[in-house]
């Protein structure tokens, strides 16, 4: 929808309306009328941004007019002129937000020009952002769509203990509006955890915003969260909505907090206290609504006694922590993850992958995945430009030990690798028998003093 630039002028006696529309038909584009009852008629015609209303008028006073007005056009700005009698009523009007500005009779022109352009300036605004949010809802409700379709929201994989227990404080803590601290390595998947958060919360169908902290320069980060208006620096050539305003009634994911500068530390510690800002060179309070997500590798407890990181601030940040731990100490979660890496990214070339081999499995288990997830699916697509079967082989893979020294704890991960391979056979053959400890020793071909050990060894016997 087209914005408005209209201006509504309302006065009962035609010499005013014809000194306001000398002074100001070239400047604005104005609308103007002497009948209370003609106006409202005209607005539900022709929507205006601001209303330029005398408070005096024999059919109808212009506070009681505004109300009227207001329910037809509710975003657009008042300014009342009034005389000195009527102060203490329009306190009230300005306090209750009725009213944008009022100026006393007789008016200044100069003051009245320069409150006419910042009243249809800031609707102007207003509405440019509400537009904007509104495309950034579609945007991010489709990307939604896209990311389920595709596998990367609805299917996080958990087979390990730590994962699972990840999914529950997600759960736990989603339909909140408490401020998360995602931690963990690099690669280990925090903004996925922080969309699932996002995605099972009542802000949805708002945007999901995300900020990279570590990726931008101290002297670009300010400007990407608060904005800036035109001028403000070299090179701000236009008026730009920083994330904050972008996130309103969605979520605000900051990636690597912990290398936020002092100084923007500050001033996020007062938008998360009062929820308002203003935009790089502007002195234009701006009130938002948004729920935070952070997420850093590095220990922020550290960092604050270190002095490099605020103790309020990291208070306020990490209300409900939730830890990733890396791949390596979750081996259980390796192969299920290659496989759904490999089914996901089938699509993508066009053909269909039967699964990896033993030799293939076997290697990709016993790797120390420093990349963690990130590093395993980059592997996986790698391995699939080059097979030539449907059968990803170990020479697909070969490249993971190349330039790699030989590992001394390569028996310690394998004895872990092999736990959680027990453990999951066990915990499946009771599950078959109901929990007959008697059936599940028949049916593994173990006796019940050795089955019941096993129990113990893996916490199955609670």
């Amino acid at each position: 929808m087209a914005l408005s630039d209209r201006i509504l002028v309302l006065d009962d006696e035609p010499g005013n309306l014809a000194t306001l529309r000398f002074n100001f038909g070239r400047r604005f584009n104005l609308l103007e009328s002497s009948s209370p009852a003609q106006a409202l008629e005209l607005l539900n015609s022709k929507p205006c941004a601001v209303l330029l209303v005398d408070q005096r008028m024999p059919e109808m006073e212009g506070l009681e007019f505004i109300k009227q007005a207001k329910a037809i056009c509710p975003r657009a700005l008042a300014i009342l002129l009034t005389a000195y009698t009527d102060i203490e009523v329009v306190i009230d009007a300005l306090n209750s937000g009725l009213v944008y500005r009022y100026l006393r009779k007789p008016w200044d022109r100069a003051e009245l020009e320069a409150t006419l352009r910042q009243a249809l300036e800031l609707h102007l605004l207003e509405e440019e952002n509400r537009q904007l949010v509104a495309r950034l809802e579609q945007v991010g409700h489709q990307l939604g769509k896209d990311l389920e379709q595709r596998g990367g929201l609805d299917t996080m994989v958990a087979e390990s203990l730590a994962m699972k227990q990840v999914l529950e404080r997600v759960a736990q803590v989603a339909p909140t509006s408490s401020s998360v601290l995602v931690t963990g390595e690099s690669g280990t998947g925090k903004e996925l955890v922080a969309r699932e958060v996002h995605r099972r919360s009542q802000r949805a169908n708002g945007p999901f915003i995300s900020v990279n902290c570590g990726a931008l320069s101290p002297g670009i980060i300010e400007s990407e969260l608060f904005g800036h208006e035109k001028g403000s620096f070299t090179g701000a050539l236009a008026r730009k909505a920083g994330r904050f305003e972008l996130a309103n009634r969605g979520t605000l994911f900051l990636d690597e907090v912990g290398d936020l500068s002092a100084e923007v530390q500050v001033k996020l510690l007062r938008v998360l206290q009062e929820r308002e800002f203003e935009r790089v060179g502007g002195d234009q309070t701006l009130k938002v609504d948004f729920r935070l997500i952070c997420a850093t590798h590095r220990n922020l407890e550290e960092l604050v006694r270190q002095g490099q990181f605020r103790e309020d601030l990291y208070f306020r940040i990490s209300v409900f922590p939730i830890h990733l731990a890396p791949l390596r100490e979750r081996p259980e979660d390796i192969g299920p993850l290659a496989d759904h890496f490999l089914k996901r990214l089938s699509g993508d070339f066009g053909k269909a992958f039967a699964g990896f081999s033993g030799e293939a499995r076997s290697l990709l288990a016993t790797h120390p995945w420093p990349g963690n997830v990130r590093e395993l699916e980059n592997a996986v697509e790698r391995a699939m430009i080059t097979a030539d079967s449907e059968w990803i082989e170990l020479d697909e893979l070969a490249f993971l030990g190349a330039g790699r020294e030989p590992r001394q704890d390569t028996q310690g991960r394998l004895d872990a690798m092999l736990d959680a391979l027990e453990r999951r056979e066990l915990a499946a053959a009771l599950e078959r028998c109901e929990g007959s400890v008697t059936r599940a020793a028949e049916d593994l071909g173990v006796k019940r003093t050795a089955l019941y050990y096993k129990m113990k060894k893996h916490g199955l016997d609670k």
